[in-house]
C-alpha cells in the first residue's frame, strides 16, 4: 500500500449527475465521476494524484489521513 493509498475514498450515487461520485473527505474539492462505482474509483486515483501533486508543487503540506489505514485500505 502506497503512502497516498491511505486516504478514505467515499463513493455514492448522484441522481443529479446521473452517475457515481467519488470523493476524498481529507482532500477538499477532490472528486471524480463515473458511470459505475469502479469507474469512479479509477477516475479518483488520477484526481487524487493530481490534487496531491499540485499541493506538493505549491510547497504546501499534505494533509494527514483522518481514517485509520486498516479502514481506508480497500
Amino acid at each position: 500500500m502506497g503512502e497516498h493509498d491511505r486516504y478514505l475514498i467515499e463513493i455514492f450515487w448522484s441522481a443529479e449527475d446521473e452517475g457515481f461520485i467519488a470523493t476524498v473527505p481529507d482532500l477538499p474539492g477532490c472528486s471524480a465521476w463515473g458511470a459505475t462505482p469502479e469507474q469512479a474509483l479509477r477516475e479518483m486515483q488520477d484526481a487524487k494524484a493530481a490534487w496531491l501533486e499540485v499541493r506538493h508543487l505549491a510547497g504546501e503540506p499534505l494533509p494527514e489521513p483522518t481514517t485509520p489505514p486498516h479502514l481506508a485500505a480497500g
